[in-house]
């Protein structure tokens, strides 16, 4: 009788997102940190040091028995070195989780290379595996399965715009056949007109980028918004609420008159989905719990991967999709403005409601 499966001994490449792939392995046994790549920067061997594993500046320099590695480092989108580092950890016999953006010449590449060395490889674009975009995914389905969809509408930071692509394609069922127009706007805001797997899409984007600063300074989250004849579902935001309203339709009566009551009229005009009384994150939570959490469902998904050996290539056609017609998109969209903006102060919501209208 076998014993219990030894922990994958895994490395983090990366320690800026990277903190959060260390949360999410720390909750999970099937796994082992065994060490950290960084560019050796002294937070990074601190880093290493508290967690009491080895810091390491090159990939030569790492141990023959590592199992997987997650490489949170910029690819080559943002003028980053990610891609070329999957490449060469698949070539010493590295599972690899790379995390988004990626270009599709760079996931065709990563790819190939998995597959031409036996190993597995996947992209994690991450904000799907969230709770409540989830929740949106699960509420989309059903409600594709029940009406048509009419219109799907969206609104996104640029930095966000692929891992936004991966929930519009799970959303309207597919990402195919897709059209694009010309973006049309000025100021912050551009807007894209098209169509994805049938459903008519309008797209506005927040296509401007500190480039020192990329994770910062965008005006909103993504929201998006699917349509139906029966009513419109909404993720207010990656981290909820999701929201159901219900189509308004009142029948006549023989004088015309319509009625006020009865029927679909004793519907809510909106519903949350998911738990009655419900507690919005603040962003520390998000970044302490949830994030982790929905990294830590990417990496059990791909130790499941690991352990079924399958073909990288065919697992990847899907992210190979999201990646084209992201690339599409900013084909359309062109170069964002850069901008190098104060320092904002963000409102609490206490600021713009009565004193005795404010809760908790």
């Amino acid at each position: 009788m076998s014993g219990p499966a030894k922990p994958l001994r895994t490395i983090v490449c990366g320690t800026n997102f990277g903190r959060l792939y260390l949360d999410a392995l720390r909750a999970l046994p099937q796994f082992e940190l065994v060490g950290l790549l960084s560019r050796g920067s002294g937070y990074s061997a601190a880093l290493a040091d508290r967690l009491g594993v080895p810091s390491y500046s090159r990939v030569e320099d790492l141990p023959a028995a590592v199992d997987v590695a997650c490489v949170v480092v910029p690819s080559g989108v943002p003028a980053g070195v990610g891609t070329a580092l999957a490449v060469r950890l698949l070539a010493r016999g590295v599972h690899v989780l790379q995390e988004h953006p990626l270009h599709p010449d760079e996931l065709a590449t990563c790819l190939r290379a998995a597959s031409a060395h036996g190993r597995q490889y996947r992209l994690n674009t991450h904000y799907p595996r969230l709770p409540e975009v989830r929740r949106f995914l699960e509420a989309a389905t059903r409600l594709r399965g029940k009406r048509k969809l009419l219109f799907a509408d969206v609104v996104t930071p640029v930095h966000l715009l692929q891992p936004v692509v991966d929930i519009i394609g799970q959303a309207l069922g597919g990402l195919s056949p897709c059209t694009f127009g010309e973006p049309v706007g000025s100021g912050p805001i551009r807007t894209v007109d098209g169509v994805i797997a049938g459903v008519p899409l309008s797209l506005r984007v927040h296509h401007q980028l500190d480039p020192t600063d990329h994770d910062n300074h965008a005006l909103f989250w993504p929201r998006i918004t699917v349509g139906s004849d029966g009513g419109v579902l909404t993720l207010a935001d990656v981290h909820g609420p999701v929201l159901w309203s219900p189509r308004l339709h009142s029948r006549r009566e023989d004088d015309h008159r319509l009625t006020l009551a009865g029927g679909s009229l004793e519907l809510p005009t909106t519903s949350t989905l998911g738990p009655v009384v419900r507690h919005q994150p603040t962003y520390a939570e998000a970044f302490r719990t949830i994030w982790p959490a929905a990294i830590g469902a990417a990496l059990t998904d791909f130790a499941t991967a690991m352990g079924e050996t399958a073909d990288p290539l065919r697992w990847g056609q899907r992210d190979l999709a999201v990646c084209r017609r992201w690339q599409q998109l900013l084909d359309r969209l062109g170069q964002p403005d850069l901008i190098r903006p104060a320092t904002p102060t963000p409102l609490a919501v206490s600021e713009l409601v009565r004193s005795d209208e404010v809760t908790s």
